[in-house]
């Protein structure tokens, strides 16, 4: 080898070890920065012509497993679906509450069958009266606020697929953008890794939304599509997403009529099997809170209101009640099957017992049809309503099984139902978080470890002292030549 060739080869290897600690002082400085990946230089032999060689910089690599990064945004995606899905019916269960606690349904019930009890055995105490009025208005009040509560949940679902379907939109114009800039920076020989760390991280977001596919393309550009098979991105025009929010929602209102919005893509409304390929993540969580989750526990709240209203209404319990009339009412109105929905929030307690509406409590004990006061001593109406409440029978309504049961179990059930969502949707969000976890467990193992960077730095400081040394014992032979000639 001439002092030329061994000039060179020492030259690139200096520079070699000089890109390569550049590299390690920037994964160190990035080891928080969320979305970098890990750099490597990648190196090889330059090629033996006339007794040279030495190393070439190929360029500096990306360290990532495509695979599990994807395995790992399917993952967050469950994820995140999971605690939108657990977030609500946690608030479900804490709304309708554990018998026993205060503002509980079950506990309202207990408190209004105390009153009754209490009324029936001092019928002449207008203090008893009064307390079966407030605990009935209570109870009423109860119903009407967790079925108010239902409502809410289903317009903060709607507000957040609003706000997920622009953030979609956002996202895959961002990403359209940094395709162009990578696909010109690789044309023109320039670096792109810190696109790509970008590309990732918008990616990343947008997989939290709906589970998304990466697929490379020439030139570092990507294309994206749904894990059903949805075409996201593939090229530069992204498809465009559409929804209208329905705003302030109410029992009436029903997912596939107006003024409920569905999802459009590119104008076109997507059918519920065209749904399915965009489900998954937060956007398909919280279209099903609103068009699922939400009505069904409103369809059950409602069979309990709807329960109160016929018992009390019973012609055998007050014969002096008008017909369909009774201890509560729809909105002041009789009750019919044909408006089940939404009677949660519009029972009410008849006027007649209201003294603030021109009631009297003494219809309490005499009958909401009495012209008069009867004997300040009969205790027989109120002990018909107390056994009204927890007779065993028959439920009417559609949304719950059609067996016998008192008003009391039948809060209880929905208690009960509202507690094994509860927990169902908790094990599923541990199941999902728990592979989310391993899957970035993996991921991490490929991120900046100090340790490891500073043992690749030691590696390169001894390569750079290496070929220093060369260079200085060909310094000193072309010395040692020019001294002899």
């Amino acid at each position: 080898m001439s002092l030329s060739n061994a000039l060179s080869n020492a030259v690139s290897g200096i520079v070699a070890a000089s890109r390569g600690t550049e590299v390690v002082a920037s994964n160190l400085a990035n080891a928080m920065t969320p979305g970098f990946a890990r750099r490597e230089v990648q190196l090889s032999a330059r090629p033996w012509i006339g007794g040279g060689g030495g190393v070439h910089i190929e360029g500096v690599e990306r360290v990532v497993r495509t695979a599990i990064l994807g395995q790992s945004r399917t993952a967050g995606a469950e994820t995140t679906r999971a605690q939108t899905l657990a977030s609500f019916h946690t608030g479900m269960a804490e709304a309708i509450g554990v018998p026993g606690k205060a503002g509980a349904l079950g506990t309202l019930l207990a408190s209004f069958d105390a009153a009754l009890i209490s009324a029936a055995a001092r019928p002449e105490s207008e203090t008893a009266l009064n307390r079966v009025l407030t605990s009935a208005q209570a109870l009423a009040g109860g119903y009407g606020t967790l079925g108010d509560r239902i409502q809410d949940a289903r317009t903060e679902a709607d507000r957040a697929i609003a706000d997920d379907v622009r953030n979609l939109n956002e996202g895959l114009g961002r990403v359209v953008a940094l395709n162009r800039q990578i696909v010109q920076q690789t044309a023109s020989g320039g670096d792109v890794a810190s696109l790509e760390d970008e590309r990732q991280k918008v990616i990343d977001g947008l997989s939290k939304i709906m589970p998304i596919q990466e697929l490379p393309r020439e030139n570092g550009r990507v294309a994206l599509f749904t894990s059903g098979g949805g075409v996201l991105l593939d090229g530069f025009t992204p498809v465009t997403f559409g929804f209208t929010p329905a705003g302030a929602f109410r029992p009436d209102m029903a997912a596939g009529a107006p003024p409920v919005s569905g999802l459009t893509v590119d104008g076109l409304a997507l059918s519920p099997g065209q749904m399915r390929s965009f489900s998954g993540g937060r956007l398909g969580a919280n279209f099903q809170i609103r068009d699922v989750d939400a009505p069904a526990a409103q369809a059950r709240v409602d069979a309990a209101a709807r329960v109160l209203i016929e018992r009390f209404a019973d012609p055998a319990i007050d014969p002096t009640a008008p017909p369909g009339g009774g201890l509560f009412t729809d909105g002041g109105a009789p009750f019919t099957a044909a408006n089940e929905r939404g009677i949660a929030q519009r029972l009410a307690v008849a006027d007649a017992i209201v003294p603030a509406a021109g009631g009297g409590l003494w219809r309490l004990r005499d009958g909401l049809g009495a012209a008069a006061p009867g004997p300040v001593g009969q205790s027989a109406l109120l002990d018909r309503m107390r056994g009204a409440l927890a007779a065993s029978r028959p439920t009417a309504s559609p949304a719950v099984a059609a067996m016998s049961r008192s008003a009391t179990t039948l809060a209880a059930e929905i208690s009960s139902t509202a507690a094994v969502g509860r927990l169902d949707a908790e094990g599923v969000l541990a199941g999902a978080a728990a592979q989310s976890n391993s899957y970035e467990t993996m991921l991490r193992q490929d991120g900046v470890d100090s340790d490891r960077e500073m043992e690749a730095l030691l590696a390169l400081e001894r390569a750079y002292a290496a070929n220093a040394k060369v260079l200085q014992t060909v310094d000193d032979m072309l010395q040692t030549i020019l001294r002899l000639t």
